[in-house]
């Protein structure tokens, strides 16, 4: 087991090879061994989608892990993430923005996010949409938060086998995102990180400049699921 971890995450570096991307090992529904060996081996960032298992494991593990909350955050378990999360990549409304904002000043924080824009040709998935992404950045209240910062775009492609359909989801986010930067971030030099591409099509979002991949399964292997609830394959 500890071979293949070793294996896995060198397979994925090589693929990233010299570009500028970083790689988020989404460690969810994964044992605290496994995500030590990948600290021993190097790695120090890890995602995870739900509160609990991350608060569980941040209390387990090395305190210079990188901890990103990668899946829907709702606002009344900010809180318990807030005193040390690296960086929540799932912002999908102003309400969330502002509790991240709040907790993070009990915290004597400031914390990093990035806005999840809706790129899926799936209802399913949680997001901005263009055009209300657009609004809440022109109304321009975002500026008078001081202990959150935005710092980039999330996006999470359809799940398809048609490549091109990915391609194009990740091409029209990576447009998107250098419209805000022009539009709203020009003098914010932090805000540049561009969140998209995990297990079956990170290959795509690095060309289109995915400053980082989530990847899960295909470092750590199938997730360790109660036998009653079914794997999700995607991340």
């Amino acid at each position: 087991m500890a071979a293949d971890l070793e294996k896995n995450l060198q397979k994925v570096l090589n693929d990233i090879g010299e570009q500028p991307t970083k790689l988020i090992a989404v460690s969810k529904k994964q044992p605290i061994e496994s995500i030590q060996k990948l600290y021993d081996l190097g790695q120090r960032a890890f995602g995870e989608n739900h509160v609990q298992e991350l608060t569980e494991k941040e209390a387990q593990l090395p305190k210079d892990i990188e901890w990103h909350m990668v899946g829907h955050l709702q606002r009344n378990k900010v809180k318990y993430i807030a005193p040390f999360v690296h960086l929540i990549h799932s912002v999908d409304s102003f309400e969330l923005l502002k509790e991240i904002d709040k907790r993070a000043a009990q915290n004597e924080r400031v914390i990093d996010v990035l806005l999840q824009l809706h790129i899926a040709d799936e209802e399913t998935k949680f997001g901005f949409s263009h055009d209300e992404m657009i609004l809440m950045l022109s109304e321009g209240e975002y500026q008078n938060l001081k202990n959150v910062r935005i710092v980039g775009l999330m996006g999470i492609a359809t799940n398809t086998p048609k490549q091109g359909n990915i391609f194009e989801e990740f091409k029209e986010m990576a447009l998107f995102h250098d419209g805000l930067k022009k539009s709203f971030f020009r003098k914010n030099d932090e805000f540049k990180e561009i969140s998209m591409g995990m297990t079956s099509d990170y290959d795509l979002a690095i060309e289109q400049g995915s400053t980082m991949i989530r990847v899960g399964t295909k470092i750590f292997g199938a997730r360790h699921y109660p036998k009653t609830v079914k794997e999700d394959a995607k991340n």
